[in-house]
């Protein structure tokens, strides 16, 4: 649905226990790359998994928009014809990104290195957040950028007919600026490095490699991961199947440890160490968490991830754990809403520049039900065990992750939670009300009861 629409209202309702085996949707991270990657190839790559929410497909878009070929097969596959690095096309059109940061920040990399001008849009809420830290790299590889103030979409770049290789040193933990420069980097003559303080997300190193690409990662004397990346390979296509994002796993997880009688199994999640830094917390907290049928795919670790009920203890999170878990602030407050005693956490500015503000859209919705917090510039502290929480309304700012997180509140609350519009979390994670209604959860659509 486009955030574009009338407002989807949900208002989930406590009282059911949470139980069942369920497979959560794609990885986000990965589905992305996947398509952008095998665009890249010259042939054609088979995509199994993929996550088909608004976000990716915009990015399958917007790659058949400079010429490949992304389609989605009857069997639910999905196969990239690729034209291969240095042959896209200049798009007839804008390519319009909806919501999808990642998706457009990349895409960003991989056009500045090809001699083609493209202009980039997207919704209110993407249209507002910061370009220029992926922007500014590529201008110094010799990409000319239109943008608005601010760095700000729409955008218009041209890509270098001779783009220059650099040596980048990431000032912010930012997987998607390392990608973005490392992508430009792609089809750059010489060797492009980036160096990377704080480890982020790993995924386009791996599949770089994956693809073909020479790549070398080390660590210097300082602690710093070093990437290095040849420019001009000839990547290959690949067969690729997408684990569950673990992004999306921790709604269904967080849901059963704070529902009473819940037992949730969430099957094939990918299990990144710089993706797990949730469960490592959640651990910590007192959670009965299990995690078995480990096993690797395509150069991942995957596994099933079991939660229970569980009597929760507030910890604090350390910031530097928050470049492994940046997108499961959200849905951790909730857990620590019922936990005894304060959850800290720290290191959270970079929620400043999500789809909202999220750390300041996470602390007003707790606040609207009843939960003590305090909103510091980089930290939030949480007080759980507050009596007869519940009972507000959520502003959600067309951020998915505040919908599904006080949805899940809902769910344990001792009183209804209401978000105000549900309609983003098609961006990442389409079958979220259905699945929480497989469950046993109740969550009520006020759309579909006066349709």
């Amino acid at each position: 649905m486009s955030h574009n629409s009338s407002p989807q209202i949900v208002t989930a309702h406590s009282g059911s226990p949470l139980n069942g085996q369920i497979k959560v949707p794609g990885d986000k991270s990965i589905s992305h790359r996947s398509l952008m990657f095998g665009a890249l190839a010259l042939g054609k790559t088979t995509i199994s998994g993929l996550l088909e929410s608004e976000d990716v497909i915009g990015t399958a878009n917007a790659m058949n928009a400079v010429g490949a070929k992304c389609v989605r097969q009857e069997d639910g596959t999905w196969t990239v014809d690729g034209v291969g690095l240095g042959s896209l096309l200049e798009p007839e059109a804008p390519i319009d990104f909806g919501n999808a940061g990642t998706g457009v920040r990349l895409a960003m990399g991989i056009f500045a290195s090809h001699p083609i001008a493209v202009t980039m849009t997207g919704d209110a809420s993407l249209s507002g957040r910061p370009m220029g830290r992926v922007l500014n790299p590529l201008r110094e590889m010799g990409v000319q950028v239109v943008a608005r103030n601010g760095d700000r979409l729409p955008a218009s770049i041209r890509g270098s007919d001779t783009p220059i290789p650099i040596t980048y040193r990431v000032p912010m933990a930012s997987a998607q600026v390392k990608s973005a420069v490392l992508l430009a980097g792609l089809n750059t003559a010489g060797t492009t490095t980036v160096i990377e303080p704080v480890a982020t997300r790993d995924h386009t190193e791996k599949m770089l490699i994956g693809f073909g690409a020479e790549l070398n990662v080390e660590i210097n004397e300082s602690g710093e991961r070093v990437i290095t990346l040849q420019g001009q390979p000839k990547l290959q296509p690949q067969d690729i199947t997408v684990p569950g994002d673990p992004s999306s796993a921790a709604f269904p997880i967080v849901a059963a440890l704070i529902t009473p009688g819940s037992d949730v199994t969430v099957e094939g999640v990918l299990l990144n160490e710089h993706r797990i830094g949730l469960i490592t917390s959640l651990l910590e907290m007192g959670a009965d968490i299990t995690i078995s049928n480990e096993r690797e795919s395509g150069g991942e670790k995957i596994g099933d991830i079991r939660a229970k009920y569980s009597k929760l203890k507030g910890i604090t999170v350390p910031a530097d754990r928050a470049p492994s878990m940046i997108d499961e602030y959200p849905i951790l407050s909730v857990a620590a809403a019922f936990a005894q005693g304060e959850t800290v956490m720290l290191g959270l500015e970079e929620l400043r520049v999500k789809e909202s503000d999220r750390l300041a859209a996470v602390a007003r919705g707790l606040e609207a039900n009843g939960i003590p917090c305090v909103e510091k510039q980089d930290s939030l502290t949480v007080t759980g065990g507050a009596n007869n929480i519940g009972g507000g309304t959520v502003a959600t700012h067309l951020d998915h992750r505040i919908a599904m997180s006080f949805l899940i509140l809902g769910l344990a609350a001792h009183k209804p939670v209401q978000v105000d519009d549900a309609a983003p979390i098609a961006t990442s994670f389409p079958t979220f009300l259905s699945m929480f209604g497989e469950l046993g959860g109740k969550l009520e659509n006020k759309n579909e009861e006066a349709a």
